[in-house]
């Protein structure tokens, strides 16, 4: 059997890691939709890419991978908690808003971008809350 403390160091670890990536992708957009020449155009395509593909999607996976596999270890005990379902809606609401993350990235690689550094910056904002929220979620398991 898998260690379950093993389980739960991955999944923070992932998680963490796929934070990082949800905290500074849209904070390169910001940059990015500020940039003007080609050289940075470029670089931050190129940035992007890499965060996104290298670090953050295989960080969503394996963070999602691992939970399930808690999940199913816990199954019995978390049937009836409310704050685990919540829990559950945010981090879908999360993988949402990295496939926006996606799009936006695929728009900026086609030299497409629709939206201003302000709006970047306010989209930045999401995954902070969510954080909080998640956090506030498994540490205090309110609606037990």
């Amino acid at each position: 059997m898998i260690n379950m403390m093993l389980l739960k160091t991955l999944h923070i670890i992932f998680m963490t890691a796929w934070f990082a990536g949800l905290f500074y992708l849209p904070r390169l957009f910001v940059y990015h939709a500020m940039a003007e020449d080609k050289l940075s155009l470029d670089r931050f395509v190129i940035m992007e890419r890499k965060l996104l593909y290298g670090i953050m999607t295989p960080s969503a996976v394996l963070t999602v991978v691992f939970g399930i596999f808690l999940t199913y270890i816990y199954l019995p005990v978390y049937l009836d908690q409310t704050w685990l379902a919540l829990k559950f809606i945010l981090v879908v609401i999360l993988i949402f808003y990295h496939i926006w993350c996606i799009n936006l990235y695929k728009d900026f690689s086609k030299n497409k971008n629709k939206h201003s550094h302000v709006w970047y910056r306010w989209f930045n904002e999401f995954p902070v809350i969510a954080l909080i929220l998640i956090t506030v979620l498994v540490i205090y398991k309110p609606f037990s």
